[in-house]
């Protein structure tokens, strides 16, 4: 079968208080990427800001912005200019009081191909995300584009199998995780190395699971607490794995980096054949999937 090959630019990257600076190093490393030959670009969870998620606090709606809107509208001119995807990851503004956590998708001729809305929102410490999104109204739907059709869900969604499955039963040719998580600070070496191997575990098993190559893209760094607490140390790893599970290629935990990784789709198909889970699904027995709990008292 012949292959076909997508080079993939990551960018994981730190982030300040400076939402400017921080758009302009993901431009620097998305033109880097384009220039060793990446024609699709993945950019980490929330890239424009800190992750405020930390505490609520309404003065952080300010940050949001419309889709289209000035961010799209910028990494569109680039996305033609350099004959790439992006895949960029925005608070949008929907309406008044309707905010959503947001994958946007630029095409290769700089238009919006798509967006997709975070389905699963964590309300956690150091994590009140239910706090500023709405959940996500797009379902799991793959957007296509130049490059194929791209699987996009966002951080914690990629604790959930059920959207891997329903973006690979909807055709799509990847799965993509745009993702901020980090550790507490306060939890010892042992208990951030469980964290850390649960997350990428959990992922490659949605790469095995439907037969897809998986694009993981984390930020990296210490942020503080706005309100005085420990704040979060963002594990970065960033990574590619193929359609069995295997790494292309994995980032380092504690600087920013900017990789670009060869990606076979082809072997998607090579995979599928030999082991066909989609074939042998039993759907007409998992009817009890769609109850959030069965209760067997």
């Amino acid at each position: 079968m012949k292959e076909r090959i997508l080079p993939v630019g990551l960018v994981q990257q730190s982030c300040s208080e400076d939402a400017g600076a921080n758009l302009e190093k993901s431009i620097a490393g998305i033109r880097d990427a384009a220039g060793r030959g990446a024609r699709l670009v993945v950019l980490q969870e929330l890239h424009r800001s800190l992750y405020f998620c930390q505490q609520e606090d309404t003065a952080n709606f300010d940050l949001a912005e419309p889709i289209p809107g000035p961010t799209t509208r910028r990494l569109g001119v680039l996305a033609a200019e350099l004959g790439v995807v992006i895949v960029a990851s925005l608070f949008e503004r929907r309406a008044p009081g309707l905010y959503h956590n947001t994958a946007a998708v630029l095409d290769a001729d700089g238009s919006l191909a798509g967006r997709y809305r975070k389905m699963h929102i964590p309300d956690d410490p150091g994590y009140y995300e239910k706090f500023y999104f709405t959940p996500g109204d797009t379902g799991f739907e793959p957007i296509q584009t130049a490059v194929g059709r791209l699987g996009v869900l966002v951080c914690w969604d990629q604790w959930f199998p059920e959207g891997a499955r329903l973006m690979a039963m909807a055709g799509a040719d990847v799965l993509i995780y745009p993702t901020a998580i980090g550790w507490d600070p306060a939890d010892d070496e042992a208990e951030q190395g469980r964290q850390r191997e649960a997350w990428v575990t959990i992922q490659r098993s949605h790469a095995i699971a439907n037969g897809l190559p998986l694009i993981s893209v984390n930020r990296v760094g210490h942020e503080p607490d706005p309100a005085g607490g420990a704040g979060a140390r963002f594990w970065g790893n960033s990574f590619v794995a193929g359609p069995q599970g295997e790494f292309l290629w994995q980032g380092p935990a504690d600087r920013e980096v900017t990789e670009v990784v060869d990606v076979d789709l082809a072997r998607s198909e090579q995979v599928r054949r030999i082991w066909p889970y989609l074939r042998d699904r039993r759907v007409d027995f998992y009817g009890d999937l769609m109850r959030l709990y069965r209760d067997n008292g």
